[in-house]
């Protein structure tokens, strides 16, 4: 058989045609969903979610009602996004702060604090975050997505901190430890975020946890063993 002829046998594989529209309206696609989140962002953070309509999230955004379905189901739906990325703000400011500080344990704590405590007060997550976020997402999903975004700052600090002294913890121990400060941090930051003076508030909370971590730095540096459960507890 010769080769002119083998060919023959070889069907031919028709070409793809690539559409170089299909990467311009996916490249749209995603920018108008970005300048949906951008206005309603500044929406919800000035007049907050009851007081913002969908009218005025698509006219800021300069796109159809449409449009705005494509990506959303509503108005809760283009919250929620709102509240996943200024919280995810937070989380990722929070963590940069540590990381820098990582090579001292107290330190990268106090950073962590001090951002958080800083975020806080931003009139974003004062709004969307404490004030909204509850009785819009409902308490369950907001303390879900809370945790999720924030907790494993939390568990990275206390495990540090505590791996510091000369002390036998347990993850189950971190775990006790991280929910008390999570929760404590948690009520600190949303009586800042809901204080009219936020500064002062802040000011106040971290001269609090300071005095805790001062307590907690000073054990590991003398060697003193945590305290055991009394045995009334462990009965």
């Amino acid at each position: 058989m010769t080769r002119s002829s083998a060919s023959k046998l070889i069907p031919k594989v028709p070409k793809v045609k690539v559409s170089k529209g299909s990467g311009r309206r996916q490249q749209y696609s995603d920018s108008t969903k970005q300048a949906l989140v951008d206005v309603a962002e500044e929406l919800f953070t000035t007049h907050g979610y009851a007081a913002t309509s969908l009218d005025a999230i698509v006219a800021g955004a300069d796109v159809t009602k449409g449009a705005l379905y494509h990506h959303f189901s509503g108005k809760q739906a283009v919250f929620e996004a709102v509240f996943e990325r200024i919280d995810s703000r937070c989380s990722t400011a929070i963590h940069e702060a540590t990381t820098a500080a990582k090579d001292d344990p107290w330190a990268m704590a106090v950073a962590g604090l001090r951002t958080f405590l800083g975020i806080v007060q931003q009139p974003s997550y004062r709004r969307v975050v404490i004030q909204d976020g509850p009785s819009v997402l409902g308490y369950e999903r907001f303390r879900e997505q809370e945790e999720r975004s924030t907790y494993a700052n939390v568990v990275e600090i206390v495990r540090t901190v505590l791996h510091v002294g000369a002390w036998d913890v347990d993850e189950a121990m971190v775990e006790t430890f991280t929910q008390i400060f999570f929760g404590a941090l948690s009520a600190a930051g949303g009586s800042v975020a809901q204080s009219d003076e936020p500064g002062a508030a802040a000011a106040r909370v971290e001269t609090a946890i300071m005095f805790l971590l001062s307590g907690l730095q000073a054990l590991a540096e003398q060697g003193a063993a945590l305290p055991s459960a009394t045995p009334e507890a462990q009965a």
